[in-house]
């Protein structure tokens, strides 16, 4: 820190970039995002391209400065110009989303190409996506396939989930569901392992797809898929203490599940949250939750929320009896 701080006086761009990344991550001084913007300002305005990427995150994400996207388009095209890979990839997200600029999925698919031809693995992996969902091009899966393996073989985890989704519809590959375990394990056990391959290895543990069938592993996968956020894997798991599936029977576990599902929006979630109120299971019977979430369900588009609203306004369960009203919702 202090050999970088004195060096200050040459006015070197690695060192301002360097004294940066001290303040940036508090490596032998306090953390400082405020003091690393404004030296990596200094480098980047110099010239150094990696200084510019991370200014131009900085500016994105508001941190050690205000919020400005466009001031993030600004450095991360200032970057991608001087051929840096990541900013290249960056500038990309940029146009996909719209971010700071206006969306373009064409020069979103030009920007994840060039830097996905210097080898950066986070954009093969973009740009395989972009061929897979026909984004900025047309839909290419066998493109899209190549694009992933690669970035696979190399270690992006999301890309070795993809590739198993792949291999399981049989989509721009011979269908293969030995080879789909095989890659969502490898994305599912990475570090940090991607929620989406391990909701996927529980399926296959569960039916037993080309695996022996393991519903204590399902439903390990699903508990790790579920700790990480994924919506599926929490209603799965909700399911599983339901039914018993890996595990013991808990109908309180299972509420408490199927509502963090249910406030998410899930339209299914809420149907079943609502028959659980209405039942008294896994909570005190509330016929009021009951039709809240029948309520929300239904104007989601779920029938079955649709069926058990015009139940309750047929009978006056805990609403006002009101048949018209239960005429419409059957209706």
């Amino acid at each position: 820190f202090e050999y970088f701080k004195i060096s200050m006086k040459y006015v070197s761009p690695n060192s301002l970039y360097q004294l940066g990344y001290c303040y940036n991550e508090g490596i032998g001084t306090e953390h400082n995002l405020t003091k690393a913007f404004e030296l990596y300002k200094k480098a980047a305005e110099r010239g150094h391209c990696v200084a510019q990427n991370v200014l131009g995150y900085l500016c994105e994400n508001g941190e050690g400065t205000e919020k400005n996207l466009k001031q993030a388009v600004y450095w991360y095209n200032k970057a991608a110009d001087s051929g840096y890979n990541k900013a290249q990839f960056n500038l990309g997200l940029c146009y996909q989303n719209g971010k700071g600029i206006e969306k373009d999925e064409k020069k979103a698919l030009e920007y994840y190409k060039i830097s996905a031809d210097q080898g950066y693995l986070k954009a093969q992996y973009q740009l395989g996506y972009c061929h897979e969902e026909g984004i900025g091009t047309e839909i290419n899966k066998t493109k899209a396939f190549e694009l992933y393996k690669v970035a696979a073989e190399k270690g992006n985890s999301w890309a070795q989930n993809c590739l198993g989704c792949l291999y399981e519809k049989g989509e721009g590959i011979k269908k293969d569901i030995k080879q789909a375990v095989y890659w969502y394990n490898k994305a599912a056990e990475a570090n940090n392992g991607v929620e989406i391959a391990q909701y996927n290895l529980g399926r296959c543990y569960e039916h037993g797809n080309d695996v022996e069938k393991n519903e204590r592993k399902a439903f390990k996968y699903y508990e790790k898929s579920a700790e990480q956020g994924y919506l599926d894997a929490q209603l799965q798991l909700g399911y599983c203490y339901n039914k018993g599936i890996g595990t013991e029977i808990d109908k309180t576990k299972a509420f408490e599940l199927y509502k963090i599902a249910a406030e998410k929006e899930d339209k299914i979630t809420q149907c079943v949250l609502g028959i659980l109120y209405e039942n008294g299971e896994g909570t005190e019977k509330n016929l009021k939750q009951a039709v809240y979430w029948y309520k929300k369900a239904a104007e989601n588009g779920n029938e079955v929320a649709q069926y058990n609203l015009g139940r309750c306004y047929e009978y006056g369960n805990d609403v006002e009896k009101d048949e018209k009203k239960a005429f419409e919702y059957y209706e």
